[in-house]
């Protein structure tokens, strides 16, 4: 049940086309720096857009700060929200669960499925950044440029460029996690990625305003941008800490309760 799930979800043309476009918009961005003079000041814009100037190896964790704050969260969205009530808004849930297989491994092949997307997902704009880097970017052979002024190693920048990677793909289990469980409480899809998307925009918007800062560590945006902190020197790791084991707590609560709601509805689509 496991293969054909993900066998379904990268065999369709639009799975592509979702991590295609979330390319588009770091690719765009790396031309406009190279081509024009639009690049921010040091320690201005989004994160590493100005370290990338000299160092192209840069460009993979400048490539996931783009998407990260909105374009990731809803290419995971659509992906994690449809993948129970596509099959309820299809009517073959019904014919799926008649399967001796059971709910709960049916559930699972679904977030095994979800996890990969992310995990491809996250994987492919960091390459596609790191060639765009390459290309269009001076790049230090000796390594780089540490955001605190420290100089980096070609081994800590990729040991460090991958912890980001494993990161950004952390958060994003936790955006995974909400519209799965809204996914098995409705038959439409684009509710349940609707439903997601308004808590992550809740989140966003509540951690900007000062009445909120008492339950702003507990909100699920508040350390999406905490891997910027990899590349100081020494690593800061408590935002990064608290960052994996909000999104933790998110996962697990979440995760149970989506199992908890699928395994006992009654199931009419």
């Amino acid at each position: 049940m496991i293969v054909v799930e993900l066998r379904k979800l990268f065999r369709r043309p639009r799975t592509w086309v979702t991590i295609g476009l979330l390319n588009a918009l770091p690719v765009l961005v790396a031309v406009l720096l190279a081509w024009t003079d639009l690049a921010p000041r040091p320690g201005e814009g989004p994160a590493f857009l100005s370290a990338v100037l000299t160092n192209g190896t840069l460009y993979p964790l400048a490539a996931l700060a783009i998407v990260l704050p909105l374009f990731l969260p809803i290419a995971v969205s659509v992906v994690a929200g449809e993948a129970v009530a596509g099959e309820a808004q299809g009517g073959t849930l019904r014919y799926l669960l008649a399967r001796p297989a059971g709910r709960t491994r049916l559930l699972v092949a679904k977030l095994i499925a979800v996890v990969a997307f992310v995990v491809v997902t996250v994987v492919v704009v960091a390459g596609v950044g790191y060639v765009v880097g390459r290309l269009l970017f001076e790049v230090q052979p000796t390594g780089g440029t540490a955001l605190s002024g420290t100089s980096l190693t070609s081994q800590e920048l990729a040991v460090r460029t991958l912890l980001a990677i494993g990161y950004v793909t952390v958060s994003m289990l936790g955006v995974a996690a909400f519209a799965l469980f809204f996914s098995t409480l409705t038959d439409s899809p684009l509710g349940a990625t609707l439903g997601a998307l308004a808590v992550l925009i809740a989140s966003s918007l509540l951690f900007t305003l000062d009445a909120a800062s008492s339950f702003a560590p507990y909100l699920p945006t508040r350390y999406w941008l905490a891997f910027v902190d990899l590349f100081r020197d020494p690593i800061l790791w408590r935002d990064v800490v608290r960052g994996v084991a909000l999104q933790a707590v998110y996962v697990v609560v979440l995760l149970g309760a989506a199992w908890a709601n699928f395994t006992t509805k009654d199931v009419t689509s």
